[in-house]
């Protein structure tokens, strides 16, 4: 997928220059900070009991990254990885397999072997995770080396010293030149909100990720002090239902960093729901980035089934 002029749905002339491209993102609606503030928390309110329960820790279980993203990463750790996302629980073949396993460009060989024909796609961080801070050539080839590696997804950073310096063509060049890299393989861009700064900037970097040609758009890398919220999500779920209805192309949404209990979780898909529709309730369009969360479901999950918690042996300490 690109930002071609058919997928920009009349928006192309906006990504035509320098000029006109600073003069769509500044021109982008102000964001009210307290009420978006307060239509998360609101929404952080709603429960989810019962069947309904049970079907939400399943859906998130299928919208799960299971990531490992450690400079002690081994080969050995991302085998077992890629184990327990095929079967998360050996004793339950009803619990649904994740969505992908991330990992570092070197691993992706690993990750592919371990996951071929489960159905669980392999998922690559690039461009100098997670500072971002390379030349243009060094995070190309990082692409590149991690799409040949047999990378079904890129996690690309974004430089945030150019977007906050103001050259938004910059990044929005640096952004296509990196999805044409990506070949056949998705490309999700990470925005770093918490080094962006302000609301106004999270949906300004939203909309040229989506005009740059992202499939999806993510939070966070998870390795700074402000990672996915509920506000930041929803700010970002607000920017791709309004991208699709301006343009007619969907793209997805990846919090990531923090989000480490069902409750976090099922939070997260009623801003979903409430915010982008129906659509996006699906692992095709959002995804949870986290490397804690599944232990955590599969314990509420084995709850809801026997009405009880297991021991401690019941999940595997990743």
């Amino acid at each position: 997928m690109s930002s071609t002029a058919s997928e920009l749905g009349g928006l192309e002339a906006v990504t035509a220059s320098d000029a006109a491209l600073r003069r769509f993102l500044n021109g982008l609606p102000g964001v009210d900070a307290v009420g978006l503030q307060a239509r998360a928390a609101g929404l952080g309110t709603r429960s989810v009991k019962t069947t309904a329960k049970a079907y939400a820790i399943d859906l998130a279980i299928s919208m799960i990254d299971l990531t490992t993203l450690e400079g002690a990463d081994t080969p050995g750790k991302v085998r077992a990885l890629c184990a327990k996302g095929v079967a998360p629980d050996p004793t339950d073949r009803s619990v649904p397999r994740v969505a992908a396993i991330c990992v570092y460009p070197d691993l992706v060989a690993t990750a592919r072997e371990a996951l071929a024909g489960s159905g669980v796609a392999v998922a690559s961080v690039a461009t100098a995770f997670p500072s971002g801070r390379a030349a243009r050539a060094v995070k190309l080839a990082d692409v590149r080396a991690a799409v040949a590696a047999g990378a079904d997804e890129v996690d690309m950073v974004i430089d945030r010293g150019a977007f906050l310096s103001g050259r938004v063509m910059e990044v929005f060049e640096e952004i296509a030149e990196v999805r044409a890299a990506c070949g056949a393989a998705h490309l999700k861009v990470i925005l770093e909100n918490g080094e962006l700064g302000t609301f106004d900037a999270i949906r300004r970097a939203s909309w040229l990720a989506m005009l740059a040609g992202a499939d999806f758009i993510k939070t966070s890398t998870g390795k700074v002090a402000v990672n996915a919220t509920p506000a930041n999500t929803l700010l970002m779920l607000e920017a791709v239902r309004d991208f699709r209805a301006a343009t007619g192309r969907q793209v997805g949404v990846k919090p990531a960093g923090g989000i480490r209990t069902t409750k976090d979780a099922l939070k997260y898909l009623v801003l979903v729901n409430e915010t982008a529709g129906e659509d996006w309730l699906d692992p095709a369009w959002f995804r949870l980035g986290a490397s804690s969360l599944l232990n955590d479901l599969l314990m509420q999950r084995q709850k809801l089934a026997t009405g009880r918690y297991s021991g401690p042996d019941y999940v595997t300490v990743d």
